[in-house]
């Protein structure tokens, strides 16, 4: 078994953990929101199972984009991660439509909330699920760079919060009797899931459109490029994106016009060596060119000159 196929296994182990915890969570919240008619556990109970449709298609994204290039797809299956976590974004924002839509039904009639306890009982446990969860999810993402996978951890721990928020709120209306204060937590919860769905739409856009490395990953690549070749050569052109977590990086290697071609295939042969080592993922095409013989002016001067001798 390769790598890349203990990767691909693991990534899929992930989102199938999700998928299940998911699963429980959305039939234990919304039985127990329809049987106490508590519109914040079943606001609960839809966001859970957005975060169950996001698990699933994790899965999905994860184990398209973990396949090797094919004659249809040259460049990698990548950007499945990202479409599927724009995918998920509209969803969020479909169900936190759906939440504010019922909350103010609720508000305009409201209903006495029965056997409290019960939706505080359920509130409580799946926030203590979702967080582990979410930091397993996490890690797993963190360490293949799974955009997808990282979207469904950041689902999960805003799920921690709402369940939170939720549990508090049942116990005022518990203490006070309020029983406005349900849908009004329910409308408190759609708010940060629009917050959630427009930062995973924003990242998700930024892959789409073939947005550069992060400045952080580019002054790696250029210091890269002048710890193995800087003495000999010069660079330009460089360009970058990302898509999931394959990065791409291709850029002019300005070499003297006398270096061997065996020599300059070497140099290109470390560097990408070197990139996907600090970059895993990287995916680097370089091309080689002369120099243009203006050797007054440039630092490789003497070298072409002993080259050339």
């Amino acid at each position: 078994m390769t790598i890349e196929d203990v990767k691909r296994q693991k990534l899929i182990r992930a989102a199938r953990v999700s998928v299940y915890s998911n699963s429980f969570l959305v039939i234990s919240k919304l039985t127990v929101g329809l049987i106490i008619s508590s519109i914040s556990v079943i606001s609960e109970a839809i966001h859970s199972a957005t975060d169950l449709l996001a698990a699933i298609i994790a899965k999905y994204s994860v184990g398209k984009s973990t396949k090797p290039p094919d004659g249809t797809h040259k460049f990698g299956h990548g950007k499945f991660e990202s479409f599927s976590s724009a995918v998920e974004a509209l969803l969020i924002l479909l169900a936190a439509g759906i939440i504010i839509y019922g909350s103010i039904t609720r508000l305009i009639s409201p209903l006495e909330i029965e056997i409290i306890e019960a939706g505080i009982a359920v509130m409580a446990f799946g926030a203590i699920l979702n967080f582990f969860v979410s930091r397993y999810l996490m890690r797993v993402a963190k360490e293949y760079e799974s955009l997808a996978l990282e979207a469904d951890a950041l689902h999960l721990r805003t799920d921690v919060w709402t369940s939170i928020g939720v549990l508090i709120g049942l116990v005022a209306v518990r203490i006070t009797g309020i029983y406005q204060l349900d849908p009004v937590i329910a409308i408190l919860i759609a708010g940060l899931i629009i917050f959630a769905a427009v930062r995973l739409s924003r990242r998700s856009a930024y892959e789409l459109l073939d947005r550069s490395l992060s400045h952080e990953e580019e002054m790696l690549v250029n210091s890269c490029i002048w710890r193995i070749a800087g003495d000999m050569v010069s660079y330009h052109q460089l360009r970058t994106r990302r898509a999931g977590r394959e990065r791409f990086i291709d850029f002019h290697l300005v070499v003297p016009k006398n270096l061997p071609v065996e020599r300059a295939h070497s140099i290109c042969d470390e560097i990408e060596k070197a990139l996907s080592g600090i970059l895993p993922g990287a995916n680097t095409a370089i091309h080689v060119e002369p120099c243009d013989g203006e050797c007054e002016s440039c630092k490789t001067a003497e070298k072409c000159k002993d080259d050339a001798s």
